[in-house]
């Protein structure tokens, strides 16, 4: 048996000094980018219900997710959950390097620090209590691409167990295992001359994603008869077998407007110079390809401009792949992580043109001075905007923290002002219903938030307040303000807008906003009907 010393030595080996770069890059990106938020226990709407949550999502086909979140317990507990998140990303970040083969040292760092502060992030920071599990999900994807990496027999079984077991923390990431295959089988009918060894190798990873998808679909049936339970409706999940009730077609036009949408949209493209320095990583990634193409002679085969169409067209389709499920899924920035693994396989192009010494000891690119000028330029250029792609986005996340501070520091003004009002009522008691009709009204309350452009399209970390139904104000009195009302259902809340007296009522803070009227207090913060 191996000692402690001789294991970790054996790890160190294996790792390798590029490895090393790779997960180190991502955890001091990480931690320096979301430091804010780790040392800080701000929740959003979601995270005010959820201070301790077992994370049964077996409802929402996440029949992973319990386990995954539970290594970490069932708290919100920001730092030891966003540490082993960061630490997921990490490790993702090793295996992203192996799979798309970047073996230039900047690059590598580049590549990691893309992984860890992409802004979707911020948003899966703003629901930190379940952050865990979604990384580790995130990261079993992956691993699902690297075991038929790493295995020409037994990879795509062991990768498609991965990949069920991902999909089982959140089914969204299938597409980033998605777009990893589809660079993968494009590299190896590139590197292999070989068509049969091509075609075997590619079939490994479609064998691997067909698997894996049969394999989470079964046992979230089965998990599903044991528990009792149905599908939920929430985001279509419980028509997944059945398709997206728009036809095929239909599907691929969403998948192209939402692709273009958010691909140009504020969270992709931080600012404009995010927007000029993602062109240029692009033309860099283009210049590569092309000098790649010509050093193959792939000019030459009438089949390569029809892969290069095929996976124009399949790329949007892939990236939005989860939109199969439902055509009325609310695709929010939780869900976008593989817009991230975008970036990254641009750069993995780039690398390559980058290892010049490389190229030359293997006869690519041998003696052209014209490639040693386009070489130089294009590392400069692919360099420089990556570090300014980063530090937009390094910008965007902590814009947002500060965003999701100031939405809590409002919260838990307005809740005390009205925690007040309601205790000194006339007739008011310990635990007498207390009905908030409302959420929090602008005429009296406008709008201050001034980063709406920046924290636009971040789920869960944009707007004003941590409120959005009537049960987050009983959830804010208790965990902040130790006080626990007898708050009336959303769903009977409802049934009071048509009252009399509700009408009647001025909107809070006026002197009328807070009745007692046949034993309850009501709170109307906002005139709705």
């Amino acid at each position: 048996m191996m000692t402690v010393n001789e294991a970790i030595n054996k790890l160190h080996n294996a790792v390798g000094k590029k490895g090393r770069l790779a997960f180190f890059g991502a955890l001091a990106a990480g931690i320096i980018t979301h430091m804010s938020v780790l040392t800080s226990d701000i929740p959003n709407h979601d995270g005010l219900s959820s201070m301790y949550f077992d994370q049964n999502m077996i409802t929402s086909g996440r029949w992973f997710l319990g386990s995954a979140c539970g290594i970490s317990s069932y708290y919100s507990l920001p730092w030891l959950i966003g540490i082993l998140a960061i630490l997921y990303i990490s490790m993702a970040a090793m295996a992203v390097r192996v799979i798309l083969n970047i073996n230039n040292p900047v690059l590598i760092v580049l590549s990691s620090v893309i992984l860890a502060v992409f802004p979707g992030l911020a948003s899966n920071f703003a629901y930190v209590f379940t952050m865990d599990g979604y990384m580790l999900g995130m990261l079993l994807c992956v691993l699902s691409v690297f075991a038929v990496e790493k295995s020409d027999k037994y990879g795509w079984i062991i990768g498609g167990v991965l990949l069920a077991f991902g999909m089982g923390c959140y089914q969204s990431y299938i597409c980033i295992a998605m777009l990893l295959c589809l660079f993968k089988i494009v590299s190896v009918f590139i590197r292999e001359n070989n068509t049969k060894s091509s075609l075997t190798k590619s079939l490994n990873y479609i064998a691997m994603g067909g698997l894996g998808v049969f394999l989470y679909y079964i046992l979230l049936k089965v998990l599903l008869k044991i528990q009792g339970k149905e599908l939920d409706t929430y985001q279509g999940i419980n028509g997944m077998s059945e398709g997206n009730g728009i036809g095929f077609i239909g599907t691929v036009k969403l998948m192209y407007k939402d692709f273009v949408q958010f691909t140009f949209g504020k969270v992709f493209v931080a600012n404009v110079f995010c927007a000029v320095c993602l062109g240029l990583l692009l033309l860099c990634a283009i210049i590569s390809l092309f000098f790649i193409a010509k050093e193959k002679k792939l000019f030459r085969r009438p089949l390569f401009y029809v892969a290069a169409a095929l996976i124009l067209i399949a790329l949007p389709c892939i990236m939005n792949a989860i939109l199969v499920i439902s055509a009325n899924v609310t695709y929010h920035v939780l869900m976008r992580y593989q817009w991230a693994f975008l970036i990254i396989c641009m750069i993995a192009v780039v690398d390559r043109i980058c290892a010049e010494t490389e190229m030359k000891k293997t006869g690519l690119f041998v003696g052209s001075k014209l490639f040693d000028s386009i070489s130089s330029a294009t590392g400069w250029i692919a360099v420089v905007s990556l570090v300014v792609v980063s530090l937009s986005y390094i910008i965007t996340d902590n814009i947002s923290y500060s965003n999701l501070h100031k939405k809590y520091e409002k919260t838990y003004s307005y809740c005390l002002r009205l925690a007040d009002r309601i205790e000194q009522t006339p007739g008011y008691y310990e635990g007498i219903p207390v009905a908030m009709v409302g959420v929090v009204g602008n005429d009296s309350y406008p709008l201050t938030d001034i980063t709406g452009d920046v924290t636009g399209g971040l789920l869960g970390i944009n707007g004003d307040y941590l409120l959005y139904k009537s049960e987050n104000y009983g959830d804010f009195f208790k965990h902040y303000l130790g006080i626990t009302f007898n708050m009336v259902s959303s769903d009977e809340v409802i049934n009071f807008y048509d009252e009399p007296f509700y009408a009647e009522m001025e909107s809070f803070p006026g002197e009328t906003s807070v009745v007692l009227h046949d034993g309850i207090i009501y709170v109307k913060t906002e005139n709705i009907r």
